[in-house]
């Protein structure tokens, strides 16, 4: 057996970005609509119980029949993990290829709006707060992230804050992005195209396309190996 101080770091092919979409066959699109015909939404939720949390065959094709039954819109090709669960499905347009990791939580909002974009990766536990919420084409969003879309305004000051009004401010992940295990991206912030979010990292403002940025709370560190803005004198502006 090797010495662990011999183990060296390796690199791999991707698997998930690379991976292409096959069409899912007719007889699952066509009991996805018998489905949402027979039930309707609430019966589609009681329903999804039945097979939320196993991970044999059945299981994982009827998470995807009844996904699709109750998004607006559900591409060709997702998977869905034991235990992955939501509110507000009737509200989420999931492209192609899309992977939600096993007891990931998607909080969608009556009368709001989840986009998931093509071929983008959730990991494993992690948590959207889908009020208002676009994730683009091809994201990393690592296990246990999360994302807030809502915080209480605090206002006035002489009630409880949990019962002030909630403000709901858009989030935006954009296309390539990577953000990494256990950050929290709050209300309101755009993360810029191909920019890497670190593990832990608290984003409270935007974070510029090919940035690098880290902490709590989230600060700029570098450009990504390869990218230099035009005119860029190494600052964010």
């Amino acid at each position: 057996m090797a010495d662990i101080a011999e183990v060296r770091s390796q690199v791999v092919p991707a698997v998930h970005g690379r991976r292409e979409s096959k069409p899912d066959p007719d007889f699952e699109i066509g009991l996805a609509g018998h489905l949402r015909a027979r039930y309707g939404g609430d019966g589609l939720v009681d329903l999804y119980g039945r097979f939320a949390t196993g991970d044999g065959e059945l299981d994982q094709l009827m998470r995807r029949v009844l996904w699709r039954a109750l998004s607006r819109r559900f591409g060709q090709g997702v998977a869905i993990g034991s235990g992955a669960c939501f509110k507000h499905a009737e509200t989420f347009e999931i492209g192609n290829g899309v992977f939600i990791g096993p007891q990931s939580n998607l909080q969608g909002r009556l009368g709001g709006t989840c986009v998931i974009g093509e071929h983008a990766w959730i990991g494993p536990q992690s948590y959207l707060d889908a009020r208002n919420l676009v994730i683009e084409e091809y994201v990393g969003w690592g296990p246990g992230a999360k994302v807030l879309g809502s915080s209480h305004t605090g206002l006035p000051v002489d009630v409880p804050i949990v019962q002030t009004d909630l403000e709901i401010a858009p989030v935006r992940i954009e296309a390539w992005a990577d953000v990494g295990t256990g950050a929290v991206i709050l209300p309101g912030v755009t993360v810029g195209r191909a920019s890497i979010v670190g593990a832990g990292a608290v984003v409270t403002g935007d974070v510029p396309a090919f940035a690098v940025v880290a902490g709590a709370p989230a600060r700029f560190l570098r450009w990504r190996v390869g990218h230099t803005p035009p005119g860029s004198d190494g600052s964010t502006g």
